[in-house]
């Protein structure tokens, strides 16, 4: 299976990044984290993007708030898909962060996820890597049912309370 390359601007997006690591682990999806910021070490960020394809890996997840331009760095530098996190910060709440991440030119595409949205952006990698391997598909249409089967239950909970 190929990995997941998860890269964040700072350490401190670890707290939000964790959130996929953890969907990763729970699918079995192999990943490497990295700390490589898109203005203090692009030289890096930029090494590690270009040889990410030869290096297994079939997804990238970028994390980064404030100007955020994570995400856009790496996708300049790779034609592996890119899956961009924008962080939520003290200035602007992450509004920064979304509009930096969203906002690509033609030719240079990142899907982005909700401010802090890390379990999604893993759930879209698994997504990605489903498309060829069906054990990974399997794994992901049965948390879906058990996704499905907890609101079910929510909701009878629910109803038998308040629907008298």
């Amino acid at each position: 299976m190929k990995k997941v390359g998860i890269v964040m601007g700072s350490a401190s997006d670890m707290p939000v990044v964790k959130k996929a690591i953890d969907t990763l682990e729970a699918f079995g999806i192999p990943y490497e984290v990295h700390v490589y910021s898109a203005h203090r070490t692009p030289v890096e960020a930029a090494e590690f993007t270009k040889n990410a394809k030869a290096n297994g890996f079939g997804v990238i997840i970028a994390a980064a708030g404030m100007a955020a331009h994570l995400a856009g760095a790496v996708a300049a530098n790779t034609t592996l898909p890119v899956i961009g996190i924008p962080c939520k910060s003290t200035n602007l709440d992450g509004l920064d962060a979304l509009l930096s991440t969203v906002m690509m030119p033609s030719g240079i595409p990142v899907a982005t996820v909700a401010i802090d949205g890390a379990t999604n952006a893993a759930l879209l990698a698994a997504q990605i890597l489903a498309l060829s391997d069906v054990q990974l598909d399997a794994k992901i249409v049965a948390k879906r049912e058990a996704d499905a089967k907890a609101v079910l239950e929510k909701d009878a909970a629910v109803a038998a309370e308040y629907n008298k």
